[in-house]
């Protein structure tokens, strides 16, 4: 039996993903289908449901269940989840689907169809509402309130079939792990305790010390970064994982960290996305969440440890998967080291913090970075990554940096 904590819902995992001759045959039936495009945020859902990473979906969710998700976190079936994973499409195309008919979900950026869906509900949304319960603003200048107000005006109901990870499993090899992969490696470390370390940017001195403050009292950490998309200015996927490869081959004890990425769009929740954060690394088999300052926000929209306090508001056993909730952290030239504000008695102006967007604006602008920020070898990544940047390109760099309010 499996010390690792349980899949979300207290069963087995659920990957929708067909394989053999049933994908064969959906494959072939899904190209006489209606085609339905899906947003790059809704193919990433669709993958997450393929992999089974959104453990125990089964397609996209009813009305009564985006309702109770917006208001109360959790669906008509009980099962708590704290953001909708919702399907949308413009009205003339909704009118042109019956309820109780099949659907292929075609991905317009990859010219591909990634999955089936049996229509179960057609309903119009409050979009306005789902932006104040998730994400606290209906600003469209916040990238996920605009997601949410760029989607079509119909949401589709249904269960789905899954016919591809897109490119996902090719371009990232062994990195791009499901969960059934890593639990299988955690199993095969004798790792039980296991902390998620959720990352969009390169990992620099702080998020280092995040990892080996769980590494200090737990058994591994995985170091997921996300491979979907990103806001404008971000450091692209294949140049993060090279660096945090550099990180942990320098840096951290063997058999204490693995690399992996997963599929999905940021939707810069902050509080509600660390929720949904620790609800699929459940799925992957991981018993903490590393919940650092301002998680998965983005501006100024939350406070720096809102994604802190959601945790002790939410019912105990909603998850299994715990917060391991950790100070702001900084380099203190007083203590000559990492610190944070539990542990460093000394003054303001004895530390530098550090954060993705100081770091991308000083490599942008060409500036020296001083290694109490980044690791060297981390640096001489990031350098060559944006020596080769376009000057328009590190122009919104520099504005992504103040996208907020």
């Amino acid at each position: 039996m499996s010390n690792l904590v349980k899949p979300h819902g207290g069963g087995k995992l659920k990957p929708l993903l067909l394989e053999g001759e049933a994908l064969i045959a959906e494959q072939d039936r899904a190209e006489s289908l209606p085609k339905i495009n899906v947003t790059s945020r809704e193919a990433g859902d669709i993958i997450m449901m393929g992999i089974g990473g959104f453990t125990p979906l089964d397609g996209f969710m009813t009305e009564a269940d985006w309702r109770g998700v917006c208001d109360g976190m959790k669906m008509v079936s009980g099962l708590f989840w704290p953001i909708p994973v919702t399907l949308s499409t413009d009205t003339a195309s909704a009118e042109s689907i019956e309820i109780g008919s099949d659907i292929a979900l075609f991905d317009p950026e990859r010219n591909l169809i990634l999955a089936t869906m049996r229509v179960s509900e057609k309903y119009k949304i409050d979009k306005a509402h789902e932006c104040m319960m998730v994400y606290k603003t209906t600003d469209i200048e916040h990238p996920g309130v605009k997601m949410v107000m760029d989607q079509g005006d119909v949401n589709l109901a249904g269960a789905i079939k899954v016919l591809s990870l897109c490119e996902f499993p090719a371009e990232y090899g062994e990195q791009f792990m499901t969960p059934q992969q890593t639990r299988a490696d955690f199993e095969k470390r004798g790792w039980s305790t296991v902390a998620a370390f959720q990352t969009r940017n390169p990992m620099h001195r702080s998020h280092e010390y995040l990892a080996k403050i769980a590494v200090e009292t737990l058994d591994g950490v995985l170091i997921h970064s996300l491979l979907g998309k990103l806001k404008p200015g971000d450091i692209p996927a294949e140049v993060r994982s090279k660096a945090i490869s550099t990180l942990i081959d320098k840096y951290f004890a063997p058999n204490t960290v693995i690399q992996a990425g997963y599929p999905l769009d940021m939707r810069y929740a902050g509080p509600r996305e660390a929720l949904l954060h620790a609800l699929f690394r459940q799925n992957y088999g991981c018993s903490h969440l590393i919940v650092g300052r301002d998680h998965a926000g983005v501006g100024d929209y939350y406070g720096p440890f809102d994604a802190h306090k959601i945790f002790d508001e939410i019912p105990a056993d909603a998850l299994e998967t715990q917060p391991l909730k950790i100070d702001w952290t900084f380099w203190c030239d007083k203590c000559d080291g990492m610190a944070s504000m539990k542990t460093c008695p000394h003054e303001a102006a004895d530390r530098i913090l550090l954060s993705g967007t100081k770091l991308r604006k000083a490599l942008s602008d060409g500036e020296e970075v001083s290694t109490k920020f980044s690791r060297p070898e981390v640096l001489d990544i990031l350098r060559a990554y944006y020596a080769g940047l376009k000057d328009d390109e590190k122009v919104e760099i520099k504005m992504s940096g103040h996208s907020a309010k």
